[in-house]
């Protein structure tokens, strides 16, 4: 007899929701992640009173109205909207691509007409089909906007000049003629109050976890104690990287506490130039408007992957998208073994995407048409 239905290798979004609602439905699961913490990347960590994004900024958004009554029905999410602003030297713009961004670069744009004009007349500078992501990206918003927002950005985020890159990296970049900074366009947005390790928390409840447990240091006798593993961790590491390594990016974290109330009236500000190394800062405080007299934040800082570090970006060039194939090829062999997540499909997920893909995993796993 196994003394688990179901081993989930994993406390973060995908793993939490499968075993919830695994739980949810009479089975017996455990929960094994090799950190000392739950909720992977989404895992907030209280300094100073203020939730601080251990991992990077992360702001829930979806149009799924199934995964935004599931994630509060464990916590209350507040209204917290993302608008991001961008930074190059000393001018600041504000993002998504919006009417206040065009009316600032250009001081004859006063309608949505007058923003395309400099657009359109600056697209034609591409000829044919684009050759790199720079003529991609200015071919879809022009020139002036490319330099200021997206070129030094985008070389610090793969470090790697925008000539040298492909093309489909960027395949539509949306300009809104309207005033509106909202960075998404989804129905349900927000922020879990008290953080996001509380709402994982509470999905695991009456759920046996155990962390600083490595699934590899026994795998034999992790896969004998359950009836299935659903895995999370990276897909060529469950293999032992019998075919070869997948590329990763990953991010450097600097934070710092500072004696004062507000730093720069924020969440989010990206820095799009090359006059500092960092991409964002991001000051966690905003995201739940606390009131305090020491703020948080966290420079981000993009880096090459190295051992040991955490695996953030799939790198989904073609020598890597025809490796991780070859590996998915040997997951579906697996009978006995689910694969989910961004990490186990080297795919880039959303975290309502992340949520919304357990939901089909267990629907098909325990052959149910609801939840």
């Amino acid at each position: 007899m196994k003394n688990y239905d179901y081993l989930v290798v994993g406390a973060g979004l995908f793993g939490a929701t499968f075993a919830n609602l695994a739980h949810s439905h009479g089975k017996k699961v455990l929960v094994i992640d090799k950190r000392n913490h739950i909720a992977g990347n989404v895992y907030t960590e209280n300094i100073e009173g203020i939730n601080v994004h251990k991992y990077g900024a992360h702001i829930f958004h979806t149009d799924y109205k199934d995964v935004w009554d599931y994630v509060n029905s464990f916590v209350e999410f507040n209204r917290y909207t993302n608008s991001p602003i961008a930074r190059i030297n000393n001018e600041v713009y504000n993002l998504p691509f919006n009417m206040n961004t065009f009316s600032k670069i250009w001081d004859d744009v006063f309608t949505p007409s007058d923003a395309m004009r400099h657009i359109n007349e600056e697209k034609n500078e591409i000829k044919g089909e684009p050759k790199n992501l720079e003529e991609q990206a200015i071919s879809l918003v022009g020139r002036t906007i490319y330099e200021k927002l997206i070129k030094g950005y985008t070389e610090k985020q793969w470090n790697c000049n925008c000539k040298d890159l492909p093309a489909f990296i960027i395949k539509r970049l949306p300009v809104r003629l309207v005033y509106d900074n909202n960075y998404f366009n989804d129905r349900y947005q927000g922020i879990p109050i008290g953080g996001y390790t509380k709402l994982v928390e509470n999905m695991l409840e009456g759920i046996e976890v155990k962390l600083n447990t490595n699934f590899f240091d026994d795998v034999e006798y992790y896969k004998s104690i359950a009836n299935k593993v659903v895995y999370t961790g990276p897909i060529d590491e469950y293999f032992n990287y019998s075919l070869g390594k997948l590329g990763w990016r990953s991010l450097k974290f600097d934070i710092k506490v500072l004696d004062k109330d507000n730093f720069q009236g924020n969440a989010v500000v990206n820095y799009t130039g090359h006059e500092v190394k960092y991409t964002r800062v991001i000051e966690h405080k905003h995201f739940e408007n606390v009131k305090s007299d020491k703020t948080v934040l966290t420079y981000e800082y993009p880096s090459d992957y190295e051992e040991g570090m955490e695996k953030y970006y799939a790198i989904n060039d073609n020598k890597n998208n025809v490796l991780a194939e070859k590996y998915r090829k040997l997951a579906d062999a697996e009978n006995t073994v689910i694969f989910g997540g961004r990490l186990a499909e080297y795919k880039y997920y959303d975290m309502d995407d992340v949520i919304k893909s357990a939901f089909e995993c267990v629907k098909k796993e325990l052959g149910i048409d609801e939840l």
